[in-house]
């Protein structure tokens, strides 16, 4: 937001440098990116003078040129060449002299030289409005009145104002800085906390008074809950013209288009104060009435861009006895808005819904400078006063009389919050004490009214205006943020305790786990926790149901916080492989939601639940076709080796987990990894052709989500041990087993550690065969079976009796035959 300091003396007589200044607004927590010099007039018109014409001739080398002789005060007139047409002899002139650096309307620069049009030397230029920057005419040069002077300055005839602009960051929940007077009413306080002469100054309403009331308007609220509040009033006899040069002054410098003087005052006035306006044309109002209030779905509206708009059931509206007028808080409509031919007046003053405005301006894609406002929180408690003091300014710079009473439809008031401090409290936060009279003095200067005060501390009624301070805690962070954060001392010594936690860091081992897949070839990828509820409609897998809906979502696209990973990481494939960037290795680390629908607890946020996962994601090649390999395609088994080693990176032994088959209509096969208690750690698998086709992506896609915080509660049971390398050493045996096609690895892996526990290490599978030559529904596995015994060598005997039994076993429970 642009903070004009010419404007901000309207309100507080401050005169520190702009420097000093902008260190103050960034202390108070108004930050400011950045300030610079400004003039009303780009460029200040310096170089341009007033000239008088003394002699015009044609130019003898052209049809439309005149060679012209023009006084600026000086003792030689200046011979100056001219294209306009309506130059003549004895008109007072802008003349723009060798040097000048003129800045016009439609942007650019350009400087005046000495210079030879057609064989004449000219030395300046006489101006047009556009050519300088004060206006758009460009049908020949300004022609002055001629009471004008010869030799003034052009920047003192245009009366230029020389100004500083602060760019300043205000965070969403300062809406009551989104205003030169808001500003003004921090730095006020901030004075005041150090004992200075300089005070805040409220714009003087007492001259206001209601003229007649031959022109009433009946003002109907249908939907108090999108408007709790709704101010209005009329005037009539406006005349509608140019604003007065201070008024565009104002507008300009913080980057405002002047338009006309009735909305050049309703801009005005929401930037001097904060509270939005609306004017509409009072002829315009059929049936003399103002209804606010909601149409019904599809109802067509054009608003003052030309556009037509289908609004939602939800949207309010501002209508008159027949038809809407103005999307309320939002923007205008193009019927009943300010035209050159409006004499009367109706001014809207209002405090809207934030939740309501924020929805129907992002439903419409719209970001106008009173939905800025209104969706942030404006103050419901000034309405009236702002009205008052907007129908003044209207009637002195448009004359007119204000035709009726002040229409205020406010059927519950909205109280200040009150709050109850202590005096204990406030020093123990800040970490200081910071004196009771500078607290009130604060206090004070953020117009807190004072209910009660004893020794220990006091209770104040919260204006209005401050939406976000609700708490004892808010108001000790502006007391301290207009104290200033850096006025607080550093101590002089640090004081911790050491204690020791057999909790795992989660971020440290996000860390670990990020190395080693990166080291794999692994990206990582960070998506929004927000996303789209589309994903969720259809789904049996991910409920719609069980969905963490955003109450205000800024659009449909980021309407629900996610249940899972999967899909943020499709978007991020889709998105690479547009791209013909198609072999990818991503993990991503996030947390996930869940709404649990039929949770009955009576505490609401027992129906809430945040995990935090892991996911993995392949697709493509796992190795391009060179001279020396061939192409090969990435597999199941290939991420689920990846997983498999962060588990083993993490210290899951598998021994604390058993792989379950799976499948959904998410994919298309899959394995489960279970603890003992029968809790998920993670999923792996194949996606569905289905799955992916919704975010067009070609090829398969392999994907793996760990539920992070289930695996972390595992490994708080574990316990790093360590041992001397063996110096015994390892045998291997292998067997080439006959089972059935429906007997997995894992189930050979489980019978043979149960066989030998103490002696077995590794089990591994190095080959498998179907097809001709074994019984139907028969398969071949090659398993090696890896013995050793920390403390003697294997004896013969030794290995063939644990080799038997490995076989026995696995004969009688899984109907294996050694071939």
């Amino acid at each position: 937001m642009n903070i004009s300091y010419n404007w901000l003396k309207k309100y507080i007589n401050v005169d520190v440098p702009a420097e000093e200044l902008s260190a103050i607004l960034t202390s108070i927590g108004l930050e400011v990116g950045k300030f610079e010099s400004v003039q009303s007039v780009k460029g200040g018109l310096q170089g341009l003078v007033i000239g008088e014409v003394l002699t015009c001739k044609a130019h003898e080398n052209s049809d439309h040129l005149h060679v012209t002789e023009v006084s600026v005060g000086t003792e030689e007139p200046l011979q100056i060449v001219c294209g306009a047409p309506n130059v003549a002899v004895g008109q007072k002139v802008v003349v723009a002299t060798i040097g000048a650096k003129l800045f016009p309307s439609e942007g650019g620069e350009f400087v005046i030289k000495r210079s030879k049009i057609r064989g004449v030397e000219s030395f300046g230029m006489l101006c047009a409005e556009d050519e300088i920057g004060i206006g758009t005419d460009h049908n020949g040069i300004i022609v002055l009145p001629e009471e004008a002077k010869v030799g003034t300055l052009a920047a003192d005839y245009y009366n230029v104002e020389n100004d500083v602009v602060f760019e300043v960051d205000i965070t969403p929940n300062r809406s009551d800085a989104i205003s030169h007077f808001g500003v003004a009413r921090d730095v006020a306080a901030y004075f005041a906390s150090r004992d200075s002469e300089i005070k805040l100054h409220k714009p003087d309403i007492s001259a206001f008074k209601v003229d007649n009331n031959d022109l009433k308007v009946e003002v109907i609220v249908e939907n108090g809950v999108a408007c709790p509040r709704y101010s209005g009033l009329t005037i009539s006899g406006v005349e509608v013209k140019d604003s007065p040069t201070w008024l565009k002054n104002n507008l300009l410098a913080i980057g405002i288009r002047p338009i006309n003087n009735i909305v050049d005052a309703t801009n005005y006035v929401l930037h001097a104060l904060g509270q939005p306006l609306h004017a509409f044309d009072a002829d315009k109002l059929i049936g003399n009435k103002v209804i606010v209030k909601n149409l019904e779905a599809g109802t067509k509206f054009v608003t003052l861009d030309g556009e037509e708009r289908t609004l939602r059931a939800e949207d309010l509206m501002i209508c008159n006895a027949e038809e809407g007028m103005c999307i309320a808080g939002v923007f205008g409509g193009q019927k009943s808005g300010i035209t050159e031919e409006t004499k009367n007046v109706f001014l809207e003053s209002a405090y809207f819904n934030p939740v309501s405005i924020r929805k129907t301006a992002r439903a419409h894609g719209l970001n106008t400078d009173d939905s800025f406002r209104y969706e942030r929180g404006c103050n419901p408690s000034c309405t009236v006063d702002v009205l008052k003091y907007a129908a003044l300014l209207i009637q002195e710079i448009a004359g007119g009389k204000i035709s009726c009473d002040v229409v205020d439809v406010y059927p519950k008031e909205i109280l200040p919050a009150r709050v109850e401090l202590t005096y204990q409290k406030i020093n123990s936060l800040i970490g200081m004490e910071l004196g009771k009279e500078v607290v009130k003095s604060i206090l004070r200067g953020l117009e807190m009214t004072f209910v009660s005060e004893n020794e220990d501390g006091l209770v104040v009624d919260v204006p209005t205006y401050r939406v976000d301070v609700q708490r004892d805690v808010d108001v000790i962070e502006d007391l301290l943020r207009i104290y200033g954060y850096n006025q607080v001392p550093m101590g002089t010594s640090v004081k911790s305790s050491i204690s020791y936690s057999s909790k795992k860091d989660s971020w440290k081992l996000q860390n670990l786990i990020s190395e080693q897949l990166t080291a794999n070839g692994f990206r990582e990828i960070m998506n929004n926790s927000l996303t789209k509820l589309s994903y969720y409609t259809n789904s049996d897998v991910y409920l719609e149901t069980n969905c963490v809906k955003i109450m205000n979502p800024l659009g449909v696209d980021l309407s629900v916080m996610r249940q899972t990973l999967l899909f943020g990481g499709l978007e991020s494939i889709a998105y690479n492989k547009n791209r013909k960037n198609s072999n990818l290795k991503f993990y991503e680390f996030g947390n996930c939601y869940y709404f649990d629908a039929e949770e009955s607890n009576s505490n609401a946020l027992n129906r809430y639940n945040e995990d935090f996962h892991l996911a993995l994601f392949l697709t493509g090649n796992k190795a391009e076709q060179s001279w020396v390999a061939k192409e090969e395609k990435t597999t199941f088994f290939e991420l689920k080796a990846h997983l498999m080693n962060v588990f083993a990176r993490l210290g899951v032994k598998k021994t604390g987990y058993v792989m379950e088959s799976y499948s959904n209509s998410i994919f298309a096969e899959a394995l489960k990894f279970i603890n003992k208690k029968g809790v998920q750690l993670a999923v792996l698998g194949k996606l569905e052709s289905k799955t992916l086709q919704a975010f067009d992506i070609d090829g398969e896609v392999f994907f793996a989500d760990v539920n992070w915080t289930n695996l972390l509660n595992e490994l708080t049971l574990q316990e790093i041990t360590y041992q001397d390398i063996p110096k015994f050493p390892e045998v291997k045996r292998d067997l080439a087993l006959l089972i059935d096609k429906s007997v997995t690895f894992q189930d050979i892996e489980k019978i043979a550690y149960e066989t030998e526990r103490k002696l077995l290490k590794d089990v591994n599978l190095f080959d498998v065969y179907e097809g001709k030559n074994l019984p139907v529904g028969k398969k071949s596995y090659a398993v090696s079976f890896i013995l050793q015994d920390a403390e003697r060598t294997l004896k013969d005997n030794q290995i063939d009796a644990i080799v038997q039994k490995l076989i026995k076993n696995l004969t009688e429970k899984l109907g294996a035959v050694l071939r």
